[in-house]
């Protein structure tokens, strides 16, 4: 019986939904875990830079209390104000968290550990990525909310703003690798740390050397400007002007209560995961260890062990671009709205044009000689 069940699951086309629902629910598993437990790095965090013990009662060193936060906001009810749009008002949460989870299925993160290979999963991850504005917007307009519609408004000047830079920041990665491929841009930085894009330069990919003109010469900067404009697409501080709790009471998320606000909450937190993960694979060669092609051949001939490796690889630099943005929440106070502004229409997008030029003439100059 087993057997025939099995033989029954494993043929087409029901093996490709079964496979489907697999990586759907461990996906989602992913994100549940992580928005539980990076709540608990970031408050443990918050009271380490501050000089307070953080979450201490509940478990050891207060692990057990992202599940206790958990069951207090599903035990709450679930309420609508008086005169919202209650079918927009509902589906806000829901949009803002099914694209983090879209995007998670292009993101490989190890040699053939990923949901699907997509050619074009680059562009895929922005454009699911756009909605999460979408979702914010409507949840602060659905709400009839004053408070939550000004911050709705400035959540869409702002990620507007912010998209741009970071746009033209990536379409440089493009222009550099030639592929919107993700497993391709990290294949391309095998080899030594030297290879990975934020130091991509005057080294040149093909094997020319040092002297050799390849790249773009700012990459650091690139890799920078790509980190400022994450944390300003997650809404993070100092650009979290999404809640600016100290003037529009909780922003967007003004009059939501219970799960509500804990899937926005979780939306968050995946957001900034599905970032610092993009980061990595485009900047920080992804799984690969940085070590020299030797190590890279040896992890290949390991097989499932390497493979394994590959992963935490890439969950190390990966989660170290997590603490750093925690680390800036609770270093730099929030900015204020017209700086936010400022800084990315005067500073970052100039500087993401003049780093796109340079790559492109820097790309031409080998073919002219």
């Amino acid at each position: 019986m087993i057997e025939s069940i099995f033989k029954f699951l494993t043929t087409e086309p029901y093996w490709t939904l079964v496979r489907s629902l697999l990586y759907l629910g461990g996906i989602c598993g992913f994100v549940a875990a992580n928005a539980a437990y990076l709540v608990w790095v970031e408050r443990k965090g918050a009271g380490r830079f501050q000089r307070r013990p953080g979450p201490t009662e509940s478990g050891w060193a207060g692990l057990l209390q992202p599940p206790a936060d958990g069951i207090k906001l599903l035990a709450k009810q679930l309420m609508a104000p008086p005169g919202s749009d209650k079918i927009l008002f509902w589906a806000a949460p829901l949009m803002v968290i099914a694209p983090p989870l879209v995007c998670l299925a292009a993101i490989p993160f190890g040699d053939n550990v990923l949901a699907r290979d997509l050619n074009i999963g680059l562009l895929m991850v922005f454009s699911f990525g756009s909605i999460n504005v979408m979702a914010l917007m409507l949840g602060g307009w659905a709400s009839r909310n004053k408070y939550a519609i000004i911050s709705a408004a400035r959540v869409v000047s702002q990620n507007v703003a912010y998209e741009i830079p970071m746009l033209l920041v990536v379409i440089t990665i493009i222009m550099v690798t030639g592929t919107m491929n993700l497993q391709e841009i990290i294949l391309q930085q095998a080899g030594g740390f030297w290879n990975w894009n934020i130091l991509r330069g005057i080294w040149d990919f093909s094997g020319g050397g040092w002297g050799h003109i390849g790249g773009n010469l700012l990459a650091p900067v690139t890799f920078l400007i790509f980190y400022i404009c994450m944390l300003a697409e997650t809404n993070r501080a100092p650009f979290d002007m999404a809640e600016a709790e100290s003037e529009l009471v909780a922003g967007a998320f003004t009059e939501y209560g219970g799960m509500g606000f804990g899937v926005f909450f979780m939306a968050e937190y995946a957001n900034i995961v599905v970032g610092c993960a993009l980061a990595t694979i485009l900047f920080l060669g992804g799984w690969q260890s940085g070590l020299g092609s030797g190590f890279g051949t040896l992890l290949t001939s390991w097989g499932v062990i390497g493979t394994v490796i590959g992963v935490g690889f890439f969950f190390a630099k990966m989660y170290f671009l997590i603490f750093s943005v925690v680390w800036i929440r609770w270093t730099f106070p929030r900015t204020q709205f017209y700086g936010l502004l400022n800084l990315s229409w005067k500073i970052l997008i100039p500087i993401s044009l003049l780093t796109l030029l340079l790559t492109s003439v820097t790309l031409k100059l080998p073919r002219l000689f």
